[in-house]
């Protein structure tokens, strides 16, 4: 009989806030699982970037009238089943004391079939006097709409059957069979529904087609004892999903777990041994191998070495089939962050897949999508400038840590090539910043870019072409001068109340004008309300700021990196009882609204754990290790029951109505695998006396030989009107031209013929170093392809800028 009430209701995902996530480490099995809540929450096939289900959970009741939701009526306690192996143990014992459900969970690893057993405990009562069922909510290929769900079989052993044709496919098989079943669609005759209002199964439909459907069995408890296991079968057909499930059973949940354990441990055993680093206030180290097991958990098996952001849905159950792509999607930068964890505690051979990776999903044009799908399909169509520049950053920290040779060198080169070419383009102009928010001059962002030049020039010249590496140092070093012409803001009302002379801003504004600095512009705010959506660049500060220390810019002890984080200590940090966090910037919107409803576009910005990893990473390169340690120690305090760290933690007073606790995991996401990545390196950089990730370059050219630009850029994407007396005008352009030039009025008349950089850059520099203050140069082009005149003239004053 099918069920009534199509399509049901529109489909939601589930909690974001995640207590374990986990997947085999054998490549046979494409199956990721989360656990939130006390349950199975999103199960991800056949790649870590397509959740299939919403959630797998129990209903307790007493067939009269008694109903008990496993995830809403439990406390639950998480707990791993071996250290640094993402296999879990849950005890959910119910608020009301009558009953405790115990679960392990894992997956197969040889096949694609997440397990789960499960023990069932009267604490009033006896079996009798209960009645359990599974509930089963799949949202195959990413959608709750457009599955489709049947009661059958599978050689005789009863299968609860999904399907979204022609995607994936699902089916769950339990060890003592069910011994009542439908499905039904959901808010109207699934099984839910049905328990909710008669405390039993009574509505037995075999069929619910093309909607957002739930599937549900009762299993017969006194039967089995209490004790049963569920095999939750993936393949592209539902028939081979229910043959995977049902040999996982034939096998054995044992044999299962012992390999699934024994796989991970070993992996575990080839990492570094950072577990020594010890925080100052002795938080639990195994924070250590949760995070290793957490960052290997989100690369995919089918295309290897992409990592996506996090397994979970920031504010999940408000999100419906429209938000495709959550957080479980690439990030380029969030990736390169990840790996370079993994790569701080040893993992060297997901480097070599993640570098693989990158390689093959680069666009033509040199860079990345903002993010994409693992086949490198993009999801959102903005372009990030640091997100073209940290696969540069990779391939110098994997050179450093001896994981390529001349021959892989080689054959990275070109990747670095273009991705180089595309930033020295591009900038010093992002078109979004790291928060993908603004475009403009990032502190963040030009940090990130200028030191990815300087590892590409190292890697040019090493590979003959001297010409290039000499021009990316160029464009590096133009940038690195500029910096706090772009983004340091002085004799400001929040300098002065602040006591100091001035810091560095969020970012600085590129709106051509010819009357404003950059920090005196206008930043639009993109998460406030309309009418609080904008302000004053020279307003908006961030721990950004802390890039130019951390990748080796400037020095720790730099007046304006002191001054700076006086600022940010003044408006952004917030203490809780475990150490201080940070906001990403003032009046920031990126989270939930004053009384804890998520965030639907705007709201209020919270606290970030791993904000105060970058900061305890600032402490070591000012030498303060004890403060470092001390922070390490907060961070660890930062994380769940699961060991997990969250995006972002709830800064004010409780909200227990919306499970909102001061200094615990708001609703974004989590885990936030960046955090865990920030994590990891902070161990190791304790462990080195030393910022992991810093360039030797930036080091070396910026604060031991100091080097300073001798050039004024002109490019259309970057217009200057003045330049310094005595610097040489560089002139660049994407075609080659004939620069016809003039410093009298055109009274006389020059020619330079452009130079090829070899990266889509044409570059002409004017001999203008001679030229008095007040001087004016004028300038217009003969383009050489297209064989006519630019038809417009363009003047920059010397001044006395330096």
């Amino acid at each position: 009989m099918n069920a009534p009430g199509w399509p049901g209701i529109a489909g939601r995902w589930t909690s974001s806030a995640k207590s374990g996530v986990g997947t085999a480490r054998n490549p046979l099995s494409k199956v990721w699982f989360t656990i939130s809540h006390g349950i199975l929450d999103e199960i991800y096939y056949p790649r870590v970037d397509w959740a299939c289900t919403r959630d797998l959970g129990l209903i307790v009741t007493d067939g009269r009238d008694y109903f008990s939701e496993e995830k809403r009526q439990t406390q639950s306690q998480v707990t791993y089943l071996a250290t640094g192996a993402p296999a879990f143990r849950l005890e959910n014992s119910a608020l009301d004391g009558r009953y405790c459900i115990e679960k392990e969970i894992f997956t197969d690893p040889q096949r694609n079939v997440v397990l789960q057993s499960t023990r069932f405990v009267p604490l009033q009562g006896t079996l009798e006097d209960y009645r359990l069922y599974v509930l089963l909510s799949p949202h195959l290929g990413n959608r709750g709409a457009g599955n489709t769900g049947w009661l059958g079989d599978s050689k005789g052993t009863p299968v609860l059957y999904a399907e979204r044709e022609g995607l994936a496919a699902l089916a769950l098989v339990s060890s003592v069979g069910w011994r009542t079943q439908s499905v039904g669609f959901v808010g109207v005759s699934d099984g839910w529904q049905d328990l909710m209002r008669h405390k039993q199964l009574t509505w037995f439909y075999d069929r619910a087609e093309n909607g957002n459907i739930a599937l549900v069995g009762e299993i017969d408890l006194a039967a089995c004892n209490g004790e049963f296991a569920l095999a939750l079968g993936f393949d592209q057909h539902a028939f081979a999903a229910a043959h995977h499930a049902r040999t996982s059973l034939i096998r054995g949940l044992d044999a299962a777990r012992r390999e699934y354990i024994s796989e991970w441990q070993d992996w575990q055993t080839n990492l570094l041994d950072l577990d020594r680093v010890r925080s100052t206030n002795g938080a639990d180290a195994s924070l250590y191998r949760t995070s290793t097991a957490v960052l290997h958990s989100h690369e995919d098996k089918q295309f290897r070495g992409g990592l996506i952001a996090s397994l979970s849905i920031p504010w999940g159950d408000s999100k419906g089939d429209d938000d495709l792509g959550g957080y479980h999607l690439v990030w380029t930068r969030d990736m390169v962050e990840s790996v370079g964890g993994l790569l701080a505690a040893g993992a060297q051979d997901v480097v070599q897949r993640a570098l693989r990776y990158l390689i093959t999903t680069q666009e033509p044009a040199g860079h990345w999508p903002q993010n994409m799908w693992l086949d490198g399909t993009a999801y959102w169509r903005g372009v990030q400038l640091d997100e073209a520049a940290f696969p540069i950053l990779l391939v110098g920290y994997a050179q450093r840590e001896g994981l390529l040779d001349n021959t892989a060198m080689h054959g990275i080169w070109p990747m670095v090539r273009r991705a180089a070419g595309f930033v020295a383009r591009s900038g010093p102009v992002t078109e979004q910043d790291r928060w993908e928010e603004d475009g403009g001059y990032s502190p963040f962002t030009l940090a990130v870019a200028i030191s990815g030049l300087l590892v590409a020039a190292d890697l040019a010249a090493a590979e003959d072409e001297p010409d290039l590496a000499q021009y990316l140092r160029e464009v590096a070093d133009n940038w690195n001068s500029n910096i706090e012409r772009w983004t340091y803001a002085t004799d400001t009302p929040l300098a002065h109340s602040c006591g100091v002379d001035g810091y560095y801003v969020r970012i600085g504004v590129d709106d051509d004008r010819e009357d404003l600095p950059p920090t005196a512009g206008l930043v639009t705010i993109k998460n406030r309300p309309m009418e609080h959506s904008s302000a004053i660049a020279a307003q908006i500060v961030s721990p950004d700021a802390l890039a130019l220390v951390r990748f080796g810019l400037r020095a720790a002890d730099d007046p304006r990196i002191l001054n700076t984080i006086k600022v940010l200590d003044e408006e952004l940090q917030v203490d809780f009882p475990a150490g201080p966090a940070w906001y990403r910037y003032n009046e920031d919107g990126y989270g939930e609204h004053e009384d804890g409803s998520a965030y639907d576009g705007t709201g209020i910005g919270r606290a970030w754990p791993l904000l105060t990893g970058e900061r305890a990473h600032y402490e070591i390169a000012a030498g303060n290790m004890e403060a470092a340690c001390k922070l390490l120690g907060t961070l660890e305090c930062f994380a769940n029951i699961g060991n997990l760290l969250p995006e972002q933690i709830w800064d004010v007073a409780d909200v227990p109505g919306r499970e909102l606790v001061r200094g615990a995991a708001t609703g974004s996401a989590m885990p936030l695998v960046w955090a865990h990545a920030e994590y990891v390196k902070l161990r190791r950089s304790l462990r080195d006396g030393s910022v992991f990730d810093m360039p030797t370059q930036t080091v070396q050219r910026y604060q031991v030989q100091q080097v300073v630009s001798p050039f004024t850029v002109w490019r259309f994407n970057q217009k200057c009107r003045a330049m310094s007396a005595g610097a040489t005008l560089r002139i660049e352009l994407s075609a080659p031209a004939t620069v016809h030039w003039s410093a009298d009025g055109w009274k006389t008349g020059h020619d330079i013929e452009t130079r090829d950089t070899g990266v889509g850059l044409h570059v002409a520099d004017l001999p203008t170093t001679n030229l008095p203050l007040d001087s004016h140069v004028v300038f217009t082009f003969y383009w050489a392809d297209s064989q006519h005149w630019e038809g417009a003239d363009f003047t920059i004053q010397v001044d006395k800028t330096t």
